[in-house]
């Protein structure tokens, strides 16, 4: 069963309106503990900015922070993913594009944010189950059960005494034909 983005994501996202500056959006990362910020213009997501792109684009460049529009820093056009999908399609797009997060949009509407972090989340228990496969593939797959019951893969009748010959369950009357 595949993990859904929705079983995942950050809910709600936090917005900001494309007219506000690099220095309002400083302050609801601040205030929410959070590093990225969906940019929307009229409830409609239209770009995405992040703590690195204020630290790059503005701190490191010196400059006034309360002067610096959204709509001149944002990351454009969105990159996202749909709640529907899996978070392995989501990690890909954050792998082939250098991004940690992406935004969960439906119908047109932002509805969460799903991280690195928050796939990580998941990854306990994504690890056992490799963990189980690979020991599955080391070890060489060996029948232990001499007799069994069920269908013959001879003749397709049912049987209660199965027998394996030549890696073929096979009934009695098979076995003895297959003797001859």
């Amino acid at each position: 069963m595949a993990v859904l983005v929705k079983d995942v994501m950050s809910s709600p996202a936090l917005t900001i309106d494309i007219n506000k500056t690099a220095r309002d959006a400083g302050k609801l990362m601040r205030k929410h503990r959070r590093g990225f910020l969906i940019v929307t213009e009229k409830t409609k997501p239209v770009g995405v900015i992040s703590e690195s792109d204020l630290i790059e684009e503005v701190v490191c460049k010196n400059i006034r922070s309360d002067k610096v529009k959204l709509k001149n820093l944002m990351h454009e056009p969105i990159i996202a993913v749909g709640p529907e999908d899996t978070i392995l399609t989501a990690s890909r797009k954050m792998k082939e594009n250098n991004i940690h997060r992406l935004p969960v949009i439906e119908n047109g509407k932002v509805i969460g944010v799903i991280s690195l972090t928050d796939i990580a989340r998941t990854s306990p228990e994504m690890l056992d189950l490799l963990e189980y496969r690979l020991k599955m593939k080391e070890k060489p797959f060996e029948i232990k059960e001499k007799t069994t019951i069920g269908i013959c893969d001879s003749c397709d009748n049912y049987s209660d005494d199965l027998r394996i010959v030549d890696d073929q369950w096979l009934c009695e009357d098979c076995r003895e034909e297959s003797e001859l």
